[in-house]
C-alpha cells in the first residue's frame, strides 16, 4: 500500500513538474518578447535621435522629442499590457491544468487531496482573473503599497528577480569568470 501511495504521489509530482515547466516556458517567452520589444524600441529611438544629435536645441526639436517620447511611452505601455495578459493567461492555464487533474488526484490519493487540488485550481484561476481585470496603473499602485508595507520582502524579491534576469540575460557566474 505504501509503495502504491508513493507511486501515486510520484505520478502527481511529475504532472505538477511538467505543468510548472510549461508555465515557466510561457513566462520565459513573455520575458523574451518584452526584452526583444525593448531592444527594438531602444534601437528605434537611437535611429530617430541620430539626426538631431548635432542640432542645437530649438522649439521644433523639443516638440519632436516630446512626440518621440510619447510614442515610446505608448509602446512601453502596450508591451506591459501584453506581458500582463500573458502572465494572466499562464496563471489561469495552470489553474485549469490543476483542476483537470483533480479527479485523478481523487482516484489515486483520495478525495481530501482532490479537494486541495480543486481549491488550489480555483485560487489560481481567480488570481489570473483578478490580474486580467486590473489595469496597469492599479497594479502599479498596489505594488507601491506593497513595497511600503513590506520593504524587506520587496527587497528580497527584487534581488531574486535581478539574479534571475542576470542568469536569463546571460550573465556569468563567479565560476565561469
Amino acid at each position: 500500500m505504501a509503495d502504491e501511495t508513493n507511486a501515486l504521489v510520484a505520478d502527481a509530482a511529475q504532472a505538477v513538474t511538467e505543468t510548472a515547466d510549461g508555465v515557466k516556458a510561457k513566462f520565459s517567452k513573455a520575458i523574451d518578447d518584452a526584452r526583444a520589444g525593448a531592444l527594438a524600441l531602444g534601437k528605434d529611438l537611437q535611429e530617430k535621435a541620430a539626426p538631431y544629435t548635432e542640432k542645437l536645441s530649438s522649439g521644433e526639436l523639443l516638440a519632436e522629442a516630446k512626440a518621440i517620447g510619447e510614442q515610446a511611452k505608448e509602446r512601453a505601455l502596450h508591451l506591459a499590457a501584453d506581458g500582463k495578459v500573458k502572465a494572466s493567461d499562464a496563471i489561469t492555464s495552470l489553474g485549469k491544468v490543476v483542476a483537470d487533474n483533480a479527479g485523478l488526484v481523487d482516484d489515486k490519493l483520495g478525495e481530501k487531496y482532490g479537494d486541495y487540488a480543486r481549491s488550489a485550481a480555483r485560487a489560481l484561476q481567480e488570481t489570473g482573473a483578478k490580474l486580467e481585470s486590473k489595469d496597469l496603473e492599479e497594479l502599479g499602485k498596489e505594488a507601491t503599497e506593497f513595497v511600503k508595507k513590506n520593504p524587506v520582502i520587496a527587497a528580497g524579491a527584487l534581488i531574486a528577480v535581478g539574479f534571475a534576469l542576470t542568469k536569463l540575460l546571460g550573465g556569468k557566474s563567479d565560476e565561469e569568470a
